[in-house]
């Protein structure tokens, strides 16, 4: 499905609210994650997890103890909002940081047993979620390739603002 054609300024109309609502990219992406987000977070209670802790502790589910930096990078997070979500996974026994060996400044991630164990409790869960959610989608594979996509196309993480008025977020 094809966007409308924008013209170079707009005004803020209801037209305008209108044709962002409509089409923006970002409103939809939002509200899209929110709704995945809220169907994993209810189906993931009961092991106790919330979909983005179960995100993290699958990033950390590698042969090798991967580094906070890598981690951040995967999750599209900066490194002080992964730290804080560690946080409660360590408490809780799941995750262990520890300095890396080749340079101690640098900390790496590791799954303990448990977080190994609930995660082991917790992928039933996830892949009955999954299958669900993409068998409600047209193209499932494609919706995956076009985010992923997104996702590596990710510019300057802090643009300069389009002072002209030439185009609209979205």
């Amino acid at each position: 499905m094809s966007t409308p054609a924008m013209p170079c300024a707009l005004e803020a109309t209801f037209e305008t609210t209108l044709l962002v609502r409509d089409s923006c990219l970002c409103l939809h992406a939002q509200r899209a994650a929110r709704v995945i987000a809220r169907r994993f977070d209810v189906a993931l209670k009961p092991v106790g997890l919330t979909s983005g802790q179960f995100s993290l502790l699958m990033s950390l589910n590698r042969p090798e103890p991967p580094g906070l930096g890598s981690v951040a990078e995967l999750l599209a997070m900066d490194r002080t909002t992964l730290t804080a979500n560690l946080k409660p996974l360590e408490r809780r026994g799941l995750v262990e940081t520890q300095a890396d060996p080749k340079d101690r400044r640098a900390r790496l991630l590791r799954l303990t047993p448990d977080g190994r164990a609930l995660l082991a409790r917790a992928l039933p869960i996830w892949r009955s979620v999954q299958m669900a959610l993409e068998a409600g989608l047209p193209e499932p594979g494609r919706l995956r390739s076009d985010l992923v996509a997104l996702s590596r196309s990710d510019p300057d993480p802090d643009p300069e603002p389009d002072l002209a008025g030439s185009s609209v977020a979205g």
